[in-house]
Formats: C-alpha cells, sequence, structure tokens
C-alpha cells in the first residue's frame, strides 16, 4: 500500500462499467401496470391451489400412506416447505443475474410440473407405495427413491419460481410514475389476494378430491392446474416490462468487501463528496440507480476511496462506487429484519403440521358433510380474502391523509402488527388443544368441533395478510435496483428458516422433555396424539415470539429507510440530488391531480353546454308549435 495514496479531490478513475450500456433497462416501456400484472394474479390463484393444499394435506399423506410417524410427517413437510423457500434465492440469482425473470419463471416451473407429475404417477401405483410396518421408517427401496426425487424436484421448481415472480409483477409498475408507485402498493395487496382466492378452492375441493377420490387423483388436479398458471403467465408476455438481468449480485457484494478489506488501513474521508461516484454525464448511471451516501458501516466507505497507483497502467485503478458501497449497505440493515421474522414462520409451520392432526381427532362433520382436516384453513383464507380489499381501499386511503405514506403505514409498522397477532394466534392455540384433549380423554366418542381450530388460523391469517405482504413490499422498495429478486427472496429465506427451525425446535423439546414424561417427549407418541403435550408447544411459541417482537421492535427502530437514511444522515453532496428528484416527483403528482381537475372541469363544461343547446333546441320547438299554431 506503500505506492498507493488517497486523492484529496475527486478524480475519474476507469470503471469497469462505465462505458457499458445501462443493463438494467425496460425493454418494454410503454406496456406494464395492472393488465400485464394480471398475468401475474391469475398464474399465482392457479399454483396456489396446487401449492397451498399440497402444503395442508401432504402431512396426512405422509401419515396414512407413506406410514410416517405424527412427528416425522411434520418434520417431513416442514423440511419440504423449508428447502422449498430456501430454493427461492436460486431462481432469484439466477432472474438477477443471467435470465431475465420471465423465463426464470417458466424454466422452474417445468421442474414444478414434472414433480407433480411424479408424485401422481406413485400415488396410483401400489408397487410404488410401502407397506404398513413397524420400523422407524417403512419407506425404502424404489418408493423412497421416487418420493424423496419428487419432493426434491418440487421444491427447487416452486422455489426458483416464487424467488423470481414477486418482482416481475412489481416490474410492471415505474416508481418514478407517482400514479404506478401507488399502484404498487396495491399491487402486493392483490398479489395476496390472488394468493388466498386460489389456496381457498385449493383446500377445500382438490384437498376433499383427494381424502375422498383417491391421493393420485388430487395430485392429477395439481398438476393440471400448475401446468395452466404456467400457460396463462407466458401469454402475457407481449404486455410485460421484462428487465434485462445486470451484474451478479455475489460479484457486486463481494467487490465492495474485497475492496474495503485492502483498503483498511486507510483513513476514509470526511467529506463522502471525495469519494468516488459515477457522474450523471456518464450514460451507464442514472439518478434512479444512484444510492446517496450514508453514515452507518463506514468501514465499507473504504471501498469507495479513490486511490491512484504510480502505474502508467489506468487500469490498475480499481475503486467501487458510492451506489455499490450503499447496496451492500442496505442489504446489511436488511438482517436484522429478516431474522426477526423467522419466529413467526415457525408458528406458522406449525399451523400447517400439527394443527392439522389435532383436526383429524375432532369432530369434522358439518351437518352429514365430512370436513377434511385440511380443509380447515379456508376459514381464515376467506377471511382474508374479504379483509384484503377493505384494507387496500377503505383503510389505505383514510390512514394515507394522516400519514402521508403511500401505503397508509410503513411497511415495517405492517409487519410488528402481525408479530403481535402471531402471539395471540398461539396463546389461542395452547387454550383450543387443552380443551380439545380433556374431551378427548374424557369420551372419546362425542370430540369437539373441527371449527374451534377456526380461531388460531383466523388470528394467524390476518397475522399473515400484515407481515407477508409488508415483507415483500418492504425487500422490493428498499432493494438496490439490481438487486430486487433476491431482495425480495428474503421473504422466503425467513419462511424456509423458521420451517427448519420448527424441525430442531421439535427435537430439541423432545429431547429436553424426554425424562419428565415417562421417558417421552411432548410431541414423540407416534400414534396418539392425546399422549402428547401440544399446548405447551404452542405456549413455548407464544413465549419466543412475545421476546422476538421486542427484538424486532429494536431494530425497526433502528432501521433508517433508504430515502429517509439518505436525507437525515447523508452528506450534502449526495443528498442534494435525491431532494431534487423528491421535490420533481412531488411536482409531478401536483401536475397530474392539475390534469386530473382539468379533465372533471372540461366534463362539467362539456354536460352543461349540451343540457343548455337541448334546453335552446326544446324552446325553439316549442315555439315554433305555438307560431304554428
Amino acid at each position: 500500500m506503500d505506492d498507493m495514496q488517497p486523492e484529496e479531490q475527486p478524480t475519474k478513475p476507469i470503471d469497469h462499467q462505465s462505458t457499458s450500456k445501462p443493463s438494467w433497462s425496460c425493454m418494454h416501456v410503454k406496456d406494464g401496470g395492472f393488465r400485464a400484472a394480471s398475468f401475474v394474479f391469475a398464474f399465482l390463484a392457479l399454483d396456489s391451489m396446487a401449492f397451498v393444499a399440497n402444503m395442508l394435506s401432504l402431512v396426512m399423506y405422509f401419515y396414512l400412506v407413506m406410514h410416517f410417524s405424527i412427528s416425522e410427517s411434520a418434520n417431513t413437510l416442514t423440511n419440504l416447505m423449508g428447502s422449498t423457500f430456501l430454493l427461492s434465492i436460486v431462481g432469484a440469482f439466477i432472474s438477477d443475474a443471467y435470465l431475465n425473470r420471465y423465463y426464470t419463471c417458466l424454466c422452474f416451473g417445468l421442474l414444478e410440473v414434472l414433480a407433480l407429475a411424479m408424485m401422481t404417477i406413485q400415488a396410483n401405483t401400489p408397487s410404488l407405495l410401502p407397506k404398513p410396518c413397524l420400523d422407524t421408517t417403512c419407506v425404502r427401496g424404489g418408493p423412497s427413491v421416487m418420493l424423496y426425487a419428487s419432493l426434491c424436484m418440487l421444491a427447487l421448481g416452486s422455489g426458483g419460481v416464487r424467488g423470481a415472480l414477486p418482482a416481475l409483477g412489481a416490474d410492471q409498475f415505474d416508481q418514478k410514475n407517482p400514479k404506478e408507485a401507488k399502484a404498487l402498493a396495491r399491487y402486493f395487496n392483490f398479489l395476496l389476494l390472488a394468493t388466498t382466492l386460489g389456496a381457498a378452492i385449493g383446500v377445500t375441493v382438490i384437498v376433499w378430491v383427494s381424502f375422498n377420490r383417491g391421493w393420485w387423483r388430487g395430485f392429477l388436479i395439481c398438476t393440471t392446474v400448475t401446468f395452466g398458471a404456467f400457460c396463462f403467465l407466458a401469454v402475457g408476455k407481449p404486455f410485460y416490462r421484462l428487465q434485462k438481468p445486470g451484474e451478479s449480485p455475489i460479484l457486486r457484494i463481494s467487490r465492495v468487501v474485497v475492496v474495503a478489506l485492502k483498503n483498511r488501513k486507510m483513513v476514509t474521508p470526511d467529506n463522502a463528496c471525495q469519494l468516488y461516484e459515477l457522474d450523471e454525464s456518464n450514460d451507464s448511471v442514472t439518478l434512479e440507480d444512484r444510492i446517496p451516501h450514508s453514515r452507518q458501516f463506514k468501514w465499507l466507505d473504504k471501498a469507495a476511496i479513490i486511490v491512484k497507483s504510480n502505474s502508467d497502467d489506468p487500469k490498475v485503478v480499481k475503486t467501487c462506487t458510492i451506489t455499490q458501497v450503499e447496496e451492500v449497505k442496505i442489504l446489511i440493515r436488511m438482517l436484522p429484519i429478516i431474522c426477526s421474522t423467522i419466529i413467526m414462520n415457525t408458528c406458522l409451520a406449525q399451523l400447517q403440521t400439527f394443527s392439522v392432526q389435532q383436526g383429524y381427532r375432532m369432530n369434522r362433520f358439518l351437518g352429514t358433510f365430512l370436513v377434511p382436516e385440511s380443509s380447515i384453513p379456508v376459514i381464515p383464507l376467506l377471511f382474508m380474502s374479504v379483509l384484503i380489499p377493505i384494507y387496500d381501499f377503505l383503510f389505505v386511503p383514510f390512514a394515507r391523509k394522516y400519514t402521508k405514506h403511500p401505503s397508509g403505514i410503513t411497511q415495517l409498522q405492517r409487519i410488528g402488527v402481525g408479530l403481535v397477532l402471531s402471539i395471540i394466534s398461539m396463546a389461542a392455540a395452547a387454550l383450543v388443544e387443552v380443551k380439545r384433549r380433556n374431551q378427548s380423554l374424557k369420551n372419546p366418542l362425542q370430540p369437539i368441533s373441527l371449527f374451534w381450530l377456526s380461531f388460531q388460523y383466523g388470528i394467524f391469517g390476518v397475522a399473515d395478510l400484515f407481515t407477508l405482504v409488508g415483507l415483500l413490499e418492504f425487500f422490493y422498495k428498499e432493494a438496490p435496483i439490481h438487486m430486487r429478486s433476491l431482495s425480495t427472496s428474503f421473504t422466503w429465506i425467513s419462511l424456509s428458516i423458521g420451517y427448519f427451525l420448527s424441525t430442531i425446535l421439535v427435537n430439541i423439546v423432545n429431547a429436553a422433555t424426554e425424562k419428565g414424561a415417562k421417558n417421552r417427549g411432548w410431541l414423540e407418541d407416534r400414534i396418539n396424539l392425546d399422549n402428547n403435550k401440544l399446548d405447551r408447544f404452542y405456549w413455548l411459541l407464544a413465549i419466543l415470539s412475545a421476546v422476538n417482537f421486542f427484538n424486532y421492535l429494536f431494530w425497526a427502530s433502528w432501521y433508517k429507510y433508504k430515502v429517509q437514511d439518505s436525507v437525515e444522515n447523508g452528506d450534502a453532496c449526495y443528498s442534494v440530488d435525491l431532494r431534487k428528484n423528491s421535490e420533481e416527483q412531488k411536482e409531478a403528482e401536483v401536475k397530474e391531480e392539475a390534469k386530473a381537475e382539468e379533465k372533471e372541469e372540461a366534463k362539467e363544461e362539456e354536460k352543461t353546454k349540451g343540457e343548455n343547446e337541448e334546453k335552446i333546441e326544446g324552446n325553439e320547438e316549442k315555439s315554433n308549435i305555438q307560431n304554428g299554431i
């Protein structure tokens, strides 16, 4: 480092991106909007029919058909769900760096359809199904290979699609356009609405078919519906705004870290104007691409120190722009938010596993109709289907008047509401389980109604409405423009870790409580749920969720939104452009409102003019009639 010194004034070192064309430009500028997003909504509605139906019924498929134990069935499903959402990062990475989001969805969709077809074949072929046994596992040989190969393909296919799809739909709305910026918040609400409507059909119709007409018929419907979903997504291509993939996010992140470490002994300038950034005259950068400097994680600023070697070779000038450094800072700031939602997703895993098994031992008759236990989540799904439009069309405009926020409340506030509701849901689940077990032990022939589970499902459904949409919107809006697929996949990574943590937590609880329950843990009974202490497990989750909420409050108050952080903590030379851009957006909004008012006034004038002309014509006709008489 002896031959390299920081420059006092900013120069213009050669950057490997400075001469390249913008890699993140829209291919179809005039398309997009809700017309394009409607194909995404249609896809989600159809795909959710199959995905959610499988995720809720597979625990019973493993238990009844594959002859897994109760806890093994739950763990297998949570591992599948965890793998699915974890693999979303693969689809996100590919869509950001290599393929665009549209082609990424189609490629991974092929794997998803093939996996469902394999599950259909296995469920309809007796030789590929295991026979009942008393061993730890009954699935061996060919059936084992078929089962786990299809589950692995299903996880990779479904996960890859979910890594790219939310960002594909969000790309149809330009955040620089005031109207489209407001529509972006509505897009995420409608994204969840499409999911809930499709899931409601899946957990009723498809689950009923699986339980009453054969598992292979249920899987066949899932295969057909999923194939149709991808057909809908494919035909929408002419209307999409397709983003070209840019540089690999991993390379961008690693470059900043490596250069910062190389420059660790150098002194960071107090004035951020002395750090390197591409100016507006450079064709490869726009104001939207640039991220102003912030004062957090200052050690990373060393990557943007302008250094010059004594060598005549211009290529030895290697540095990162402020924008590239700020991209890494944003991702680091997001990490505590991701971690703070993991416990909630662990709670969600219980509603798809143990709660379903609770329903199996309850009174499932609605009159003379036998309700499949996996269909009970239709109650919160229907409730959410009604609540989402109310939230979007009534609450958001009302809150917007007072908060001046496009989404009514901030994304972090929305996530916080969901975390509180998840605590209440687990407490309700514990109370319901006490009532169920007491009645079952007292009179096994007269169990309580299945609809007692609607309390925990309903409360958690509302929690999901707040948290899931809040996370997707938060990660997309806060993400660097080159990493939006990767960032939105953080939502699914949180889900993934939550599912894996569920498996670990079940094993830890069983190991820790084994001695105090006659050599049997709280959740270890393979056959009889009444011998387990599921209510205590729910209380444990409620306590962990409460502790986690206070942890979330700390990090949410610490977090600064991208624009807010840049304006409050940034340096003047880079904050001016941001304020200027914000003022221009406000001026654009005022102009749009003025145009709308002018159109309304013009319509009123035309209407008044037409009425006056009709009156004049009427008077002339009366006058002519009178003159004729």
